[in-house]
């Protein structure tokens, strides 16, 4: 390849960058729906692949590609509902349950905080509780009247919700052709490339998919084990919020150091407000320590 040639490829890949940040709205839903296909492609495959019948019998059946890809979005958007079904209740609950705790960990804090104020600065905390709870009982009430009117002025945007359907309904109709002929695309793209080049990308391509899917395999199974293991360990040493913590350190995971980092802060500052001593921060740095060997 000459220098000439070489400064085409270059261009050539600026040029289509350039026109794929222009078009980003417009490819979006596309993309996340490509994304979605690779990942359940193995799944499709799996179960087109099963046959249903014996050898004693003439009857034998096995999914097409069609209905095997109905199956796998059936599933996954079962899976997204029962998801949301089950995180929006818990998630509701704990917010409302610290919304309650707040004086009980303010008392805790001027406790800790109190003795070291006067002793260095002369200066006593007095924080009048109860309202600070009704403060905060107001603005949620008020929060949730908040977002009912910004629901109702994004419904009196005609645009922006015809924008969001054609997306939930554009990303699942992609999502199913994809499925449906993924293999023939791979296939004739495999045309595509010169007979010369051929085995050679068809080597890079496979380990880049064979790399590729053990890495989201992996991350997925990594994310969903450690928000289990961070809810339960933090649940186990008395933390209250539990749940959104140990979800949220979970999940964050696949960043590096945002997870442990985040996760670990907003437990501690959890359980300085809850228990109001340091001592009692030891099983929760316990916990984020085995959770760190563990990854």
């Amino acid at each position: 390849m000459n220098k000439s040639t070489h400064y085409v490829w270059w261009l050539g890949g600026l040029l289509v960058c350039v026109l794929v940040y222009l078009l980003g709205p417009i490819l979006t839903p596309f993309l996340i729906a490509a994304i979605l296909a690779y990942v359940a492609n193995p799944l499709v495959n799996k179960v087109s692949a099963f046959r249903i019948g014996t050898s004693n019998t003439k009857f034998h059946y096995s999914p097409s590609r069609i209905v095997a890809s109905l199956l796998v979005m059936l599933l996954m958007l079962t899976s997204l509902v029962l998801l949301l079904l089950i995180a929006i209740p818990l998630l509701q609950k704990e917010i409302v349950l610290l919304v309650e705790k707040v004086p009980v960990y303010f008392n805790n804090l001027t406790v800790l905080l109190d003795p070291w104020l006067q002793k260095h600065f002369g200066v006593a905390l007095n924080i009048d509780y109860a309202q600070i709870q009704q403060m905060l009982t107001d603005n949620w009430k008020a929060a949730g009247n908040f977002a009912k009117q910004l629901l109702l002025g994004i419904g009196n945007q005609g645009m922006v919700v015809i924008g969001w359907l054609a997306n939930l309904i554009l990303i699942p109709m992609v999502l199913f052709y994809l499925l449906v002929d993924w293999n023939s695309i791979i296939a004739k793209t495999g045309h595509l490339i010169p007979r010369k080049y051929i085995a050679k990308t068809h080597e890079i391509a496979m380990e880049v998919d064979a790399v590729l899917a053990e890495f989201l395999r992996g991350q997925l199974t990594v994310m969903l084990l450690m928000s289990v293991f961070y809810t339960a360990g933090l649940w186990l040493v008395g933390l209250e919020l539990a749940l959104p913590i140990g979800i949220l350190s979970g999940l964050l995971g696949f960043v590096p150091y945002l997870g442990i980092v985040l996760g670990l802060g907003l437990a501690i500052l959890s359980g300085l407000l809850q228990f109001g001593t340091l001592h009692d921060l030891i099983p929760i740095l316990i916990v984020f320590g085995i959770g760190q060997v563990i990854e």
